[in-house]
């Protein structure tokens, strides 16, 4: 297993920065990076999208269900009161931002990003590479706690 290098990360963490920041009117602070752990279940939603190319991976953002809806009324300036179809399409949205400004600044992998799925519900598993330990950026912010998670392995 190989773990992921920080060049990898740091373009996702400061893409996530900076989607939440001018697409979401938060700021976010990042708490202390962890590896990812085969049985972390989440609960709530997780936006997730593939990459391909010189690389291969996922990049999965997860919130619980206030937050998204937190992040859901800001994005669509309206209150939302509740996990809709309008939450579910936004989260896709919001991971597909920040793979998108990621993948800009990873240009020498020649990344393609799939669309994005949800996952819903409680206690769900996020699914990475075999051979590759994810590593997981959480932050904190007015809408809640987002976790960021990205992990991929770089075909020679």
């Amino acid at each position: 297993m190989s773990t992921m290098r920080v060049e990898f990360i740091n373009p996702f963490v400061g893409a996530a920065l900076n989607v939440f920041k001018t697409m979401i009117a938060t700021e976010l602070q990042r708490g202390q990076i962890y590896l990812h752990r085969r049985e972390q279940a989440h609960s709530g939603l997780s936006g997730v999208i593939g990459l391909s190319g010189r690389a291969i991976g996922t990049v999965a953002i997860v919130v619980d269900n206030p937050t998204a809806i937190a992040i859901t009324s800001r994005f669509l300036q309206m209150e939302i009161d509740g996990v809709n179809e309008d939450v579910v399409d936004c989260m896709g949205e919001v991971v597909n931002m920040v793979a998108g400004n990621a993948k800009a600044q990873l240009e020498e992998y020649d990344l393609s990003i799939s669309l994005p799925s949800i996952i819903r519900g409680e206690d769900h598993l996020i699914e990475f590479p075999s051979d590759v330990t994810p590593i997981c950026v959480p932050f904190t912010g007015e809408v809640g706690n987002v976790l960021l998670q990205v992990g991929f392995v770089v075909k020679d």
